[in-house]
């Protein structure tokens, strides 16, 4: 199968789209996700499989991480959102994607970004009134309830 430049395709598509450097993930406008995803579920190669969710914190930022896959291609891609520190709110995919759903929660539950329109947004790992989110940097100690 040849190679395919998926930068290059996104990019015709979806001009603001930026390559990162270090990791050759694509970034993309947070305001874009959506488009761009059902793009991704519906065109040559069909990513059909999110593969990966996850967070990283960069204190300023915390960039929100999507590995996606082509089974039909056996390739793979990766998706960069940057959310503002103060504006941690992206649009869900679990309705592009079931397996959003429960990555979604996690990133949550753990760094505390808002999946707009996600079906079911509520902690996964910590309990419900846990307070605040233990994978972020500002984060300074566990909710723990000392027994008399």
């Amino acid at each position: 199968m040849q190679s395919v430049n998926f930068f290059e395709v996104i990019r015709a598509k979806f001009p603001e789209a930026l390559q990162e450097e270090s990791t050759q993930a694509i970034i993309i406008p947070k305001e874009k996700l959506l488009t761009l995803a059902r793009f991704l579920k519906t065109h040559e190669p069909e990513f059909d499989s999110l593969h990966c969710l996850t967070a990283i914190d960069r204190k300023e930022r915390i960039e929100v991480v999507y590995i996606f896959c082509s089974l039909k291609a056996k390739a793979s891609l990766t998706l960069k959102v940057y959310l503002n520190i103060n504006d941690l709110k992206v649009e869900s995919l679990a309705g592009i994607w079931k397996a959003a759903d429960w990555f979604e929660r996690e990133v949550y539950d753990l760094f505390g970004v808002t999946f707009l329109n996600h079906p079911n947004l509520k902690r996964i790992l910590n309990p419900d009134d846990w307070q605040g989110y233990p994978l972020r940097k500002d984060f300074t100690h566990p909710n723990i309830v000392k027994k008399p």
